[in-house]
């Protein structure tokens, strides 16, 4: 008799197993630390974190959510650049964002307030490297936001250019 008493709990964990499995595959993958020193920190609106209350990446981190890049004319460099970085929208994704604007700040404390909508309208990038090298803070590294100019030409204007932060250290979403 002790069996079949037996047989029912097992059933009945496996079937909340499985229940738990299935829940758990609909929500966001878990954010991972970075193993490397952090080049840029998102905080705010956001639901996946790794540090505490905030979400930190290291390049390999960004890289891991996937890489996108475009030739753009940019005021900043004398003739077109590739560019090459993690979408943000994707970075929003991936930190489960719920705000409507974004506040990114610089090294230097220069910030600028984005609407996330720019982000998959215009494939917006956190750029990471400049004509294929890694940008180094010299050059405005290591995270640098960029719009496609070139490709919606309605975008090379100061509105755009002022959101173009470059040595981006922090994301705030609100």
């Amino acid at each position: 008799m002790l069996l079949p008493v037996i047989g029912r709990r097992a059933m009945l964990g496996c079937a909340a197993s499985l229940a738990f499995a299935q829940i758990a595959g609909a929500l966001p993958a878990l954010l991972r630390k970075p193993a490397g020193k952090p080049i840029l920190t998102v905080s705010g609106k956001i639901s996946q974190t790794n540090d505490g209350g905030v979400a930190r990446f290291d390049a390999p981190l960004l890289e891991s959510l996937g890489t996108a890049s475009f030739i753009t004319s940019t005021p900043w460099y004398d003739h077109p650049v590739q560019f090459e970085g993690v979408r943000l929208d994707r970075i929003m994704q991936a930190v489960d964002a719920k705000g409507e604007t974004v506040r990114a700040t610089a090294l230097d404390d220069y910030a600028s307030e984005l609407p996330v909508s720019d982000f998959a309208k215009f494939g917006t990038l956190l750029a990471l490297k400049v004509g294929g090298q890694y940008v180094s803070v010299k050059d405005k590294g290591p995270c640098f936001i960029i719009y496609p100019f070139d490709r919606f030409p309605e975008l090379a204007n100061s509105k755009y250019y002022s959101r173009s932060v470059w040595q981006v250290a922090t994301i705030d979403v609100f």
